[in-house]
């Protein structure tokens, strides 16, 4: 038999997608009120993957990643999901969403992100919400997996997530 041993902290990462820029800063500030402070902010990337938001969400759309200074408990996930969600809806507009907010957990071997879908390849956390291993780390950067989405395989978002991931073994080699 194995020894039970606690699960590491992770770093909380937040895909955000956006039509409109100046919507940023009033969503930042209610992601830093719920998570805190932010320690990583990318630069806004074009979204052209795929037209699927547009209807909703105009165009052009897009993309930002944010990571959150404080690592969470892994078992966390379903409850960050369900507050982005939270604030999606806070500002919708006449109904429609003007963000799609993609939380996700990377540790030093994965990342993971939240979803609301079923699917056979994600595991189901608590209240609704599923868990989808997207990258996995190897040989010194992530790679995507077969379900992968196609805006999580570019080299622009592998990039970016690999800064974070620095900037979180940082954080945890201080922690030992």
């Amino acid at each position: 038999m194995g020894n039970i041993n606690n699960f590491l902290p992770e770093k909380l990462v937040t895909g955000i997608l956006i039509g409109d820029v100046a919507l940023s800063e009033p969503l930042l500030q209610l992601l830093t009120g719920g998570f805190g402070p932010i320690d990583y902010k990318s630069g806004f990337l074009d979204f052209t993957f795929t037209s699927y938001y547009e209807k909703e969400m105009g165009a052009p759309l897009k993309k930002l990643f944010v990571s959150f200074k404080e690592l969470v408990a892994p078992d966390t996930l379903a409850a960050v999901k369900l507050e982005t969600n939270r604030i999606e809806q806070k500002l919708a507009l006449q109904g429609r969403r003007r963000t799609n907010l993609d939380p996700g957990l990377l540790c030093q071997s994965r990342f993971i992100l939240a979803s609301t879908k079923d699917s056979s390849h994600r595991v189901p956390l608590a209240e609704g919400i599923y868990g989808e291993i997207t990258l996995m780390y190897e040989h010194g950067t992530f790679r995507a997996l077969e379900w992968t989405y196609p805006d999580y395989r570019s080299s622009e978002y592998i990039d970016i997530l690999n800064e974070i991931r620095a900037i979180y073994t940082a954080q945890i080699k201080s922690k030992k």
